[in-house]
């Protein structure tokens, strides 16, 4: 089971080496920069033993930094056994290009820190697990449509691979976290679900009811296929209900 890769692609989110995908949440912009070159893990590389935040220090921060410096997140690729601003920085940034959290920090939301989740990421590609045979592809989220009335909204989307779909929505903006709603790191920090369809399907659609009338409403679509690879759609996007 592996997490999810994301980038933007036709307006939304999906697995795709190749971008490195910051979330600033405060204001939802998502800002893409395309590198031209991918991430690469190595074999031979030793796996991570632990977790490890800023200030920490020791073998087990040097294995972290040698994964990373192999990578767009780390251009640094400063190797010093010390946990400091750069490793922070370069964490965040494989945090978001994989969905695992977003904002916060290392104390209240793991943000920069090498937690459970963004451990057991680096690990599965350490050990070659995106060259193992093993299905890496998160679901391709497409043509979405929201038809809202006044107290309700229905949803509907199109996955290109079976999948599970999910709609949370909300009147603030959407934030998400590394948690585990997915089993592969990935939860939502505050809002509702509209439904959790346990049935994978190509052809998608959730209905979201007591809404308020004339009410802007944040909304987000996660989708997961059989192998734990999660796409979610643009958490920005919006939609109003009528009179």
């Amino acid at each position: 089971m592996t997490t999810n890769v994301l980038t933007i692609a036709n307006g939304y989110l999906r697995k795709n080496l190749g971008h490195i995908v910051t979330f600033i949440t405060s204001a939802f912009i998502v800002l893409a920069v395309t590198l031209g070159f991918t991430q690469l893990a190595s074999a031979q590389m030793v796996p991570i033993v632990g977790q490890a935040g800023p200030g920490a220090s020791g073998a087990n921060v040097t294995s972290i930094q040698s994964y990373l410096a192999t990578t767009q997140f780390y251009p640094e690729k400063l190797v010093t056994g010390y946990y400091g601003p750069l490793t922070q920085a370069a964490v965040e940034r494989f945090q978001a290009y994989y969905g695992i959290v977003s904002s916060g920090s290392p104390s209240a939301t793991g943000y920069g820190r090498v937690g459970p989740s963004t451990l057991a990421k680096m690990n599965i590609l350490i050990s070659g697990g995106v060259s193992s045979g093993a299905d890496t592809s998160a679901p391709y989220i497409s043509g979405v449509v929201v038809s809202p009335g006044s107290t309700s909204a229905t949803v509907s989307w199109n996955t290109n691979e079976l999948a599970t779909g999910r709609v949370y929505y909300n009147t603030t903006p959407l934030t998400f976290n590394e948690g585990d709603i997915n089993s592969v790191g990935f939860s939502v920090t505050n809002g509702q679900s509209a439904s959790f369809d346990t049935t994978t399907r190509l052809v998608h659609g959730a209905t979201v009811t007591g809404l308020s009338p004339n009410t802007t409403y944040y909304y987000l679509i996660v989708a997961t296929d059989p192998s734990g690879n999660v796409s979610i759609s643009l958490p920005g996007a919006t939609f109003r209900t009528g009179m």
